[in-house]
């Protein structure tokens, strides 16, 4: 099974931040910025987040766009210990819009009954193994559309139209971002750069990995940039 493409969304100050020290980061970027994001939901099948910007911004996660009317993302929580809380917007809507827990253990029961899809994938250093993740979603969104589908029952087409359909968009935390760049399985970043400077203190968008030598770094590519209104918008794809 050919697994989903994954794009990284950044959102940050000059200096690569995504918070203040104290969390706040409502708004960095301006609302040009902020609506081309939504466009960029609109165009993947999933948006993914760590459990700790779930908890913290208690995001919905969905498209927001004046005349909307395609069908919202399945919005996934990487949870390794189920801590998405009850009263959290994604969990509160999750019967009428697709939401994905991936974990490391047993499903909880109180996700499961409020209409949470919860996937049980192996463990890397305790937390969901990132390639195992995103095949147990291929598989998710293989067979949600197939129940759309109906009339395709081809695996290859299925996987056609899976594929024209958009990946996952990461949209955070630090950390996760990290995971993903590290593990090699970030495809493209759309970096979305206000001309702010956090400092040190602020929160960083990418999170801590292991790099022994510069000619290890994971490497990426320019391809576009492009002004909203203050802030640049980056696009870069892996070398």
């Amino acid at each position: 099974m050919t697994r989903p493409r994954v794009t990284l969304k950044l959102a940050t100050s000059l200096d690569g931040r995504i918070a203040t020290a104290s969390g706040e980061s409502k708004w960095i970027t301006g609302e040009r910025a902020r609506e081309q994001v939504h466009l960029l939901r609109a165009m993947h099948q999933m948006i993914l987040v760590g459990v700790d910007t779930a908890i913290a911004d208690d995001p919905a996660l969905t498209v927001r766009l004046p005349g909307f009317v395609g069908g919202q993302p399945t919005r996934v929580v990487l949870d390794s210990r189920q801590r998405l809380p009850q009263a959290s917007k994604l969990v509160a809507d999750a019967e009428r819009i697709d939401t994905v827990v991936v974990t490391v253990s047993e499903p909880a029961e109180r996700l499961v009954e409020a209409g949470v899809t919860v996937l049980r994938v192996a463990e890397k250093d305790g937390r969901p193994d990132l390639a195992a993740a995103l095949d147990a979603l291929a598989a998710h969104q293989r067979e949600r559309l197939r129940a759309r589908v109906v009339q395709v029952r081809d695996e290859a087409a299925l996987g056609k139209l899976l594929s024209l359909t958009g990946g996952v968009l990461v949209e955070g935390g630090g950390q996760v971002a990290a995971s993903f760049i590290e593990a090699g399985l970030v495809d493209n970043i759309e970096w979305f750069r206000a001309p702010i400077v956090l400092g040190d203190e602020g929160r960083p968008a990418i999170g801590g990995f292991v790099l022994k030598e510069l000619s290890g770094a994971p490497r990426f590519r320019r391809v576009a940039v492009e002004a909203l209104g203050d802030d640049l918008w980056e696009r870069y794809e892996r070398v």
